[in-house]
């Protein structure tokens, strides 16, 4: 029975009247007859539950108009109804002369929707934005089409209305929760679309303002109004509302508040909290002893905050005398001054490879709130936006470890109210405004207090004299102190003066404790002494890798063992605190700790040993690498052009498992690569360039990707090894020109081919004729010489059996004749392309196929045809996730609807390409505004368009890009009026 009970339960009627007007038992939809039929199934289902008379039917179904058999009719209807529904059909009831649905308060859509909008707005009132928006999305999802769609009469046509309506709201609700939760750049898109489907509505037209006021896109906003004020004037003769008026105004004196969700409390959302506040400070150390003069100095200066100034303290000492420390302690003891939060970051300034400005940035803003799509590409413009997210803020920015003052400049928050505190083995005396703290080791009477809290009173005060040749022979110097007084305190058996006469040995301490940072490593010395020889050797091989930290797998590949050998090796060494727990199967050293491991193999280690290790590393790197290549692009010959490895590689069960892979290990690839650019691994460094290429086409790497083929090229060069030097000018001039830098990748394609040409390499000769194409035709305008270029790279593709090669020249090819007006020959052989790619089954450059037919079909006046192929492009790239290529394709949708006349769907994509913000650098963000511009034109919002031409003629004459004279002769009617 209890079985039964629950299949009915499961089971149970749900009717739908937010789209088509259905009914569902469990998954089978059942048939709900003619249209009247369902007429009178949504009059029910929309009365909740209460009884509507006949009367009332007949005038919702029919109006003033009814037939003569209405009553009868209601019956008939009434009595199908029952009999479709079945087992349920008690649920229709007769009383009271008419009829009424009673189904429970989750069986209709509608109520569904309205009880996740009750949730919603309770927890909006709780504060809780984050779950308030995902309650009104789940509201939203429920919509299906056009409420009561098909569906006959005037209560049909009313409620439709009212349906419609209560859609839009909803649609502003949320749009509202995307604007106090950063989520502008997002927002733009879909806002631009709205006010072009729903012009007179004003409070779209404040989200919108707001929306590109956040984006960095003042002058747009300022249009949106502007536009606003001209369409109210001619469609209703009245001027836009207060609030609107209030927002420009704002704009215009561009009030702190509006850069960020703040602005909520202005009426343009619901209240509650408006920042996202971090909260990113390490642990203070329980055993914090003296520094009082120190403390009190830093502590003055930080609370100087609020005096119209910036504080800004930089402290300075030799690796391991406790900056950190006490930079944690006294930035604890002033969170009351920073209410907005507190910001921390490793600047790895001791190790080979510095923490970037670039990535610290992207971190800071994520960790502040701003969406990833809203973070620019170059380093200016992230510093840009941390300050304004910063303004109005009271926020603490840790910058602990840092290299040298030019690291830290782009950090600094800059604003009144905010504070930054630093840390450096180097004083900052160029650092501008910095109060300078030098902070030298303890003296006597702290080192030993500090040695007493950890070790305990009890053992001290019976070895007061040891304790003290223990600090002693630490040389005062707190982390040392901190690491001898650990040992001692987990090993009960030991007395103090056992620890002071294996510090008084010069083999275990070694002449390297005294001041600076050989005081450090004679600390460190402590610990690795007690290690056994297999974690010895582990320590000193891992250390050798450059990178931010080491996957278990990769650091038994390095130490030439199965992984659970490792894992044990490894995690003893994080038990040792020689090693740190990154995450599970992630492994990393503390910066001196590798400076540390690399001076004990240099000592310890034969050579042969660790060229080996770091050897075995790359081929580990290469040898999957490669394996993701191939897996994304089957049938590619370049991966039988890689160096052999004698390491396999990881196995992938499918190519999502292989990208989280190479997008996991972006940093730790690129950083290999770089380092085994020298000798005997410089080819196989250039190879795994190669190999990794997406992480520059993504668009998410392609920075630091450029640095290292930059790099990789120089290094070859000097060592005159011109496969090596032909491979990476290569892909560095691939990686050039996604960046839209074609000047400097046309030169360095040039070498590549001199190169190559020295070499006889297949792999440049035949990229780099393609390359070149790519260049001259869309940058150069030099359509017959592109031609040749990509005419080359067929035969040099065809010649080497690479058909996916082949394909990318043939549709490159399709470009160039787009240009020369061969429509039918450009359309015909960027089929070809798709063909090769699709007989291939090759994902990713079949969603570059699609694009070169999208874009032919486009000029041959094919719009739908193109829609098909872009849209179908645009879902493979995101697929792979290249958002590069989303955004490019983003802006040939937006092409082909202007050609279609379609100019709220062209606005829509653009603004998608834009919300991709850096992506495709700034050559790009250009065409995608002119295109943009053109749609708004369209649409009337004239000032708005302006704007963005504007924009892009800015960028277009900083780059002397030819674009310019395009976007000129669009602003010139304007200029005339």
């Amino acid at each position: 029975m209890a079985g039964d009970t629950e299949r009915v339960q499961g089971q149970q009627l749900r009717f739908t009247v937010l789209g088509p007007v259905r009914a569902w038992r469990g998954e089978t939809q059942l048939s709900m007859g003619s249209p009247q039929q369902r007429a009178l199934l949504a009059a029910l289902l929309l009365r909740g539950g209460r009884t509507v008379t006949a009367p009332e039917l007949v005038d919702g179904l029919w109006g003033e108009d009814p037939p003569d058999a209405a009553v009868a009719a209601l019956r008939t209807y009434a009595s199908r109804l029952r009999k479709a529904f079945g087992p349920d059909s008690d649920v229709l009831i007769s009383e009271s002369g008419g009829y009424a649905i009673r189904a429970g308060m989750d069986a209709l859509d509608a109520d569904v929707a309205e009880q996740l909008v009750a949730e919603s707005e309770k927890a909006q009132q709780s504060g809780d934005r984050a779950l308030a928006h995902e309650l009104t999305t789940k509201a939203l999802d429920l919509w299906a089409g056009e409420p009561l769609a098909g569906v006959p009469g005037p209560y049909a046509e009313a409620q439709r209305i009212r349906l419609e309506e209560r859609h839009l709201a909803l649609i502003e609700s949320r749009l509202d929760l995307d604007l106090e939760l950063g989520h502008h750049a997002e927002a733009v898109s879909e806002l631009t679309a709205l006010t072009a489907a729903h012009p007179l509505r004003e409070h779209l037209r404040m989200l919108l303002m707001l929306a590109l006021y956040r984006s960095g896109r003042q002058a747009e906003a300022l249009a949106v109004y502007a536009d606003t004020r001209e369409l109210l004037a001619e469609e209703l003769g009245v001027d836009p509302c207060a609030e609107l008026s209030e927002l420009q105004q704002r704009i215009l004196q561009a009030d702190a508040e509006l850069a960020s969700p703040a602005a909520a409390a202005s009426g343009l959302g619901p209240t509650g909290p408006t920042f996202v506040r971090p909260a990113q400070l390490p642990a203070t150390v329980p055993d914090f002893t003296g520094r009082v003069s120190f403390v009190n100095e830093l502590s003055d200066q930080l609370s100087t905050t609020g005096q119209d100034v910036m504080a800004l303290s930089a402290v300075a000492g030799i690796g391991g005398v406790g900056k950190t420390t006490l930079a944690v302690h006294v930035a604890h003891a002033a969170r009351h001054h920073f209410p907005d939060g507190q910001l921390y970051v490793d600047l790895q300034g001791a190790g080979p490879v510095v923490a970037e400005p670039h990535a610290v940035l992207g971190a800071f803003l994520r960790s502040l709130g701003t969406p990833d799509s809203a973070i620019p590409d170059g380093v200016e413009e992230r510093a840009a936006l941390y300050r304004s997210t910063l303004d109005g803020r009271r926020v603490l920015a840790l910058l602990d470890n840092a290299r040298d003052a030019a690291q830290v400049r782009p950090l600094l928050p800059g604003a009144e109210g905010c504070a930054a505190l630093i840390t450096s083995r180097n004083r900052m005396v160029d650092l501008e405004g910095a109060h300078l703290v030098d902070l030298d080791v303890m003296s006597p009477e702290e080192a030993l207090a500090l040695f007493t809290r950890i070790v305990g009173d009890e053992r001290v005060g019976a070895e007061r004299k040891a304790a003290m040749d223990v600090v002693a022979a630490c040389g005062f110097l707190p982390l040392a102190i901190r690491i001898a007084a650990s040992r001692l305190a987990s090993r009960r058996t030991w007395t103090v003066a056992v620890l002071a006469r294996k510090l008084a040995d010069e083999r275990r301490r070694l002449a390297e404790l005294r001041a600076g940072d050989l005081a450090v490593e004679a600390t460190f010395e402590l610990g690795y002494g007690q290690l056994e020889p297999a974690q010895a050797q582990a320590f000193r091989l891992l250390g050798l890798a450059d990178g931010p930290d080491i996957s278990l797998a990769a650091a038994a590949i390095a130490l030439d063992m199965d992984t659970f050998a490792a894992e044990e090796l490894l995690e003893s060494l994080v038990d040792a605190s020689l090693l740190e727990s990154a995450a599970p199967g992630r492994y990393r050293y503390h910066d001196l700790v590798r400076l540390y491991a690399r001076d004990c193999a240099e000592r310890d280690q034969p050579k042969a040993d660790c060229d080996a290790a770091l050897s075995r590393l790359l081929d580990f790197y290469l040898a999957t690498a490669g394996r993701v290549y191939a897996m994304e692009r089957p049938g590619d010959r370049l991966v039988d052009h890689l160096a052999p490895t004698e390491q396999p590689g990881l196995d992938f069960p499918d190519q999502d498992a292989a990208l989280d892979w190479l997008f996991t290990e972006a940093d730790c690839l690129l950083a290999c690569a770089q380092q085994s650019a020298s000798g005997a691994t410089l080819r196989r460094a250039a190879d795994l360039l190669m190999a990794s290429v997406d992480l520059a086409e993504s668009g998410a790497n392609s920075r630091r990707y450029e640095i290292v083929a930059s790099s990789i090229s120089s290094a070859a060069h000097v060592a005159g090894d011109l496969q090596a030097e032909g491979r990476a000018r290569t892909f560095l001039t691939h990686a050039l020109s996604l960046a839209g830098r074609y000047e400097k990748a046309d030169q360095q394609a040039q070498r590549a081919m001199d190169v190559g040409l020295a070499g006889q390499d297949p792999v440049p000769l035949s990229r780099i004729p393609n390359q070149r194409g790519i260049i001259y035709a869309l940058h150069l305008k030099r359509p017959d010489e592109a031609e040749t270029c990509f005419l080359a790279a067929i035969d040099a593709f065809r010649n080497d059996r690479n058909r996916p090669g082949e394909a990318s020249a043939l549709c490159n090819l399709s470009r160039v004749h787009l240009r020369l007006d061969r429509t039918d020959s450009a359309v015909e052989l960027a089929q070809q392309g798709v063909y090769i790619y699709q007989s291939l089954g090759h994902v990713l450059r079949l969603a570059n196929g699609k694009y070169a037919l999208g874009m032919a079909l486009t000029q041959a006046a094919k719009g739908l045809e193109a829609l098909q192929e872009l849209t179908e492009a645009l879902a493979l790239f995101r697929e792979s996730r290249q958002p590069l290529w989303e955004g490019m394709t983003h802006q040939r949708l937006a092409e082909v609807h202007l050609t279609m006349h379609s100019p709220a769907q062209a606005a829509t994509h653009a603004e998608q390409a834009l919300a991709l913000r850096g992506i495709g650098g700034e050559w790009r963000r250009a065409i995608v505004l002119t295109v943009l511009g053109k749609a708004l034109m369209e649409l009337g919002q004239s000032g708005r368009a302006e704007a963005c031409w504007r924009e892009a003629l800015g960028i277009h004459e900083q780059l002397s890009a030819p674009e310019a004279d395009e976007v000129r002769r669009l602003l010139a009617p304007a200029a005339a009026a």
